[in-house]
Parts: structure tokens; C-alpha cells; sequence
């Protein structure tokens, strides 16, 4: 079997790790299987590196920064393969690069548009372990180092299984798999055996750190196994699978609750009736690169009210683009409300359960969180949440919807990820 690993941080702290980390890495190959090695950067290197850019620079240029926190993986992956020789193994790092990992040219947020393994399987064949830092890439317009954003090591990891058709990519973390709800805040969070790629992308997209959702809608694309396990233990962990969407419908209703802990509403007044000046204020969002979601447009002609939500870290950015835009297109005041976040529900089998919205509305208001915004798909429902009552909402709602478990859930470095 060729088997693709990835380990995050956390698995990768310190010296003392990283030897544990290579021991089991030999362990697997010695066991007959290939095995393809991704790193990401030591404990909270990337932040480092982010943190000493800022004292030398006001407006650090991204080429820069992409060359910068690019060197974080390559450093974790070398260690790695000295670590392995160490214990009598043979091993060869690669930077992505040199494994053939191809990207477009957006620095910080760079897409995977080809992977070229070559090298990655003349490794193999000589019987060694092929190490790829993870998180980076070469642009093939630029030919310049890029980055593929936080949590990018994930989609490496993935795309190098998807490329060399590999049997399983096993994602490493510093939690035993996936679980109901972050362990970090629900201590009773059910850890979930299985989990369709349906139902793991949108925990990924309302706050599940588990898995980077870039990496899980790779995976699904491109038909890979994930398996979520810990570094710290032998447990079999979570499957993430096409293959268990059918049986994710058949069971709960609720699979997990999620949070998002840092979310901006927008409010625009005085909206004109017009359909195009709505089109045209989704389309200012849309070319500057930020999402939105729970949206509500409140009101008949000749005016309205349009709300909805933006990631935190975008709210300032927003304001002042509608703000530049706002007689042009004709609305009212614009304000950005900050200090909330997002409780989600997130389940297969949400759609066929016509209560769960009223459930949640009634759970939350029995520990006094009025739902102001709310949006609901097939399998998710979430709903705006003041983000200083966001941890006793989500562990209300885990216990409203029978996902307590008796077993303790365990965050072995304390990161969740």
C-alpha cells in the first residue's frame, strides 16, 4: 500500500516529537507499505516568522512573505529526515518544488493547479521516504515560491494522495479524529468513526480546524480517503470518505456543532428596490475576494434593509468599500457590527428533519440568545451568536441534540489541531 501522512504542528513541537514522529513513521513503512511524508511548520513557527516580519516591516511585500514562511516546512521536514537516518532509516526531503507541486500566482492563498510527482516516486522506488513541506508550492507563471494559505499543509497532503493515487492520505493532528464538537470547549464531544465529505466540508467552513475545508473539497473532487488520527495515540481515528455518505443519512440527525468565533455584520439601509443594485453590491464583495453568508434582506419597495455576515478579519475592509461605492449604487447608512460569532448544526440527515430549526431557536433562547440571522442548507442551519455566549451555545446545543458522550474527549497539545 502507498499511504500519504501528514502532521500538523502540534505533532511537531520539539526535538522529543519529532523522534516519536519518526519512529512511527518507520514503524509504518517497516510494516511493508510506501510512504509519503508531509510536515508542516514546528509548533508556532508560521506565527513567528508572521510576528518578526511585522517589526522589520510596516507592509511586508507577499513574494517576501511567501519565501519567508515557506522555510518554516522546509526546516521541520529536513529535521525529519535526520531524524529517520537516526534511527536506522533512509529518507529524502523535498521542498514543493522540488516534488512537483504546481500553483497559480497569488501569494498567501495560492491554488494547487497541477502536481508533477516525479521526483516524490523516484524516492520511493529506492526504497526511502519521500518528506514534501507541505503549505507551498511553485507559481508556473512566476515561477516564484508560493503559499497556500493557513491550514495549506492539509491540501498538500491530499493533493500529493490524489496525484500518486495513493491507498489513504492519514492526517495527523493532536486529536484522536473528528469529533461532534471542539474538545477544547465540549469535554463530552462524541468522536465520530466516520463522517461523509458532504457533512466534513461544512463543519470545515463554520469552524471545524480539524481540516482545512480547501483540503476536504480536494478530497472529495479527486475521490481520497482521509483518515483523521492522532500522532499521540494508536487509535484508528475518523474515516472521511465518499463512501459513507449513504450511512451518514441513515444515523443522527445532528453530526456536529460547530462555531465560528469571529464574525462582522454588515447592515445596509435604504437598499434601492432595484434587483441590480443588489447584484452589483455582491458583485463589489465578490472581486474583492470576500465571502459572505447569512444574508437577509428585510422590506418591500421602494426601499429595504440587506444584512448578512463576513468573515471578522474582512468587516473593516468591507465598511470602507461600501462606504467608497454607496451614492454611486444608492443606498443608506452601512454599519459593521462586530462581537458576534456563528453556532452551526451540521448533519446528513438535517434535511429530512423539519424540527431542527425550531429546536435550535428554542435551545438558545432558553439560555437567552435571540436568533437575529440565520441560515439554512440541506445539512447545516447556523445562527448569529454573541461571541460571549458562543461556548455555553455550542455545548447547550450538543447536549439538546443527544451528542454528549460518557468518554472524555482528550486534546493531547492543547491546540486541537
Amino acid at each position: 500500500m502507498l499511504l500519504v501522512q501528514k502532521y500538523g504542528g502540534s505533532s511537531l513541537q520539539d526535538a522529543d516529537r519529532i523522534r516519536k514522529v519518526a519512529e512511527r513513521i518507520l514503524k509504518t513503512q517497516r510494516s511493508g507499505h510506501d510512504v509519503v511524508v508531509v510536515c508542516s511548520a514546528m509548533g508556532d513557527t508560521s506565527d513567528d516568522l508572521i510576528d518578526l516580519a511585522e517589526k522589520v516591516s510596516s507592509k511586508p511585500p507577499a513574494r517576501e512573505m511567501d519565501m519567508l514562511l515557506s522555510s518554516g516546512e522546509r526546516v521541520s521536514n529536513a529535521l525529519m529526515a535526520m531524524a529517520i537516518h537516526e534511527l536506522g532509516g533512509t529518507a529524502h526531503s523535498l521542498s514543493g518544488t522540488q516534488a512537483g507541486v504546481f500553483t497559480d500566482a497569488a501569494h498567501g492563498r495560492a491554488r494547487i493547479v497541477d502536481v508533477v510527482p516525479d521526483r516524490v516516486r523516484r524516492v520511493l522506488d529506492q526504497g526511502a521516504i519521500a518528506l514534501v513541506a507541505g503549505f507551498q508550492g511553485i507559481s508556473r507563471d512566476t515561477h516564484d515560491t508560493t503559499t497556500l494559505g493557513r491550514g495549506g499543509s492539509d491540501v498538500t497532503a491530499v493533493a500529493l494522495a490524489a496525484a500518486l493515487k495513493a491507498d489513504t492520505c492519514e492526517i495527523y493532528t493532536d486529536v484522536d479524529g473528528v469529533f461532534s464538537a471542539d474538545p477544547r470547549i465540549v469535554d463530552s464531544a462524541r468522536l465520530l468513526k466516520t463522517i461523509s465529505y458532504a457533512e466534513m466540508l461544512e463543519m470545515s467552513a463554520t469552524g471545524a480546524k480539524v481540516l482545512m475545508s480547501r483540503c476536504v473539497e480536494y478530497a472529495r473532487r479527486h475521490d481520497v480517503d482521509i483518515c483523521v488520527r492522532s500522532s499521540f495515540t494508536d487509535h484508528p481515528g475518523t474515516l472521511v470518505s465518499n463512501s459513507v455518505e449513504e450511512a451518514a443519512v441513515e444515523g443522527s440527525c445532528v453530526s456536529g456543532v460547530t462555531h465560528t468565533r469571529s464574525i462582522c455584520k454588515i447592515t445596509l439601509e435604504d437598499v434601492p428596490a432595484d434587483p441590480s443594485a443588489v447584484a452589483q453590491i455582491f458583485e463589489l464583495m465578490a472581486a474583492a475576494g470576500i465571502s459572505l453568508d447569512m444574508l437577509q434582506n428585510i422590506g418591500a419597495s421602494p426601499r429595504s434593509t440587506l444584512a448578512f455576515t463576513v468573515p471578522g478579519e474582512d468587516g473593516r475592509r468591507t465598511l470602507e468599500l461600501l462606504e467608497e461605492h454607496r451614492a454611486h449604487i444608492g443606498y443608506g447608512p452601512v454599519r459593521c457590527d462586530g462581537g458576534v460569532g456563528q453556532v452551526s448544526l451540521v448533519g446528513a440527515g438535517i434535511r429530512s428533519e423539519p424540527g431542527v430549526v425550531a429546536t435550535l431557536c428554542r435551545t438558545l433562547a432558553g439560555i437567552g440568545i435571540g436568533v437575529d440571522l440565520m441560515s439554512v442548507s440541506e445539512i447545516r442551519v447556523s445562527a448569529l451568536c454573541p461571541t460571549d455566549q458562543l461556548d455555553e451555545a455550542v455545548r447547550t446545543l450538543h447536549r439538546s441534540f443527544g451528542l454528549d458522550s460518557s468518554v472524555p474527549a482528550v486534546v493531547y497539545a492543547g491546540t486541537g489541531r
